[in-house]
């Protein structure tokens, strides 16, 4: 395995641990987002804190409930990238 895969393998798995650990949270936004959104149309005010408000708070929520989870899938992360590490290193 050349040098560049390793690159490539590495800069693969770090974009997807940050599209697993923030898809929760978009996720959360976007649902809120969207129902505020209808509720603004169906009463028609059209106030943009109104529809800003629930999503921070939406958002700060979600990150509360999920930290311990996130929290062990970046140390199982951080762990796993370390142990291939030494066999990356070995085999160069």
């Amino acid at each position: 395995m050349d040098k560049t895969q390793i690159a490539i393998d590495l800069g693969r798995g770090a974009l997807l641990m940050a599209i697993k650990l923030s898809f929760p949270i978009l996720v959360a936004g976007l649902v809120v987002g969207a129902v505020i959104s209808v509720l603004q149309a169906a009463t028609q005010i059209q106030e943009q804190s109104i529809n800003q408000v629930p999503k921070m708070f939406t958002v700060a929520a979600v990150i509360f409930l999920i930290l311990p989870w996130l929290m062990t899938m970046l140390v199982d992360y951080t762990l796993d990238l370390v142990r291939e590490m030494g066999t990356t290193l070995s085999r160069m």
